[in-house]
């Protein structure tokens, strides 16, 4: 069993993300090897808040050029968290 710390990976801050925690919805950056389960009990027992539903989905990595030569970013998997009313994540309150 992996650590619930090496699920999630880091929150996503960005306008979209702001807007939807109107809507009690929090999003990450998670393992791409994680499933919703995992997701689910990791931000459970990390902040302490009940789930109500967890929305997966993975993103394909850029194309990027460094003069001539071209590469790609990797690719990652963003996890929209919905939780049960009256639950709150502090980390994001101050935002």
């Amino acid at each position: 069993m992996r650590d619930y710390r090496d699920i999630i990976i880091r929150p996503i801050v960005t306008e979209r993300s702001m807007n939807l925690l109107a809507d009690n919805k929090y999003t990450f950056i998670v393992d791409r090897r994680a499933n919703k389960t995992e997701i689910r009990k990791a931000i459970e027992d990390i902040f302490d808040v009940k789930v109500d539903k967890v929305y997966t989905m993975t993103i394909k990595g850029k194309k990027k050029r460094m003069g001539r030569f071209e590469g790609r970013r990797p690719n990652r998997k963003k996890a929209i968290v919905t939780l049960k009313p009256g639950h709150k994540i502090p980390l994001f309150e101050g935002m």
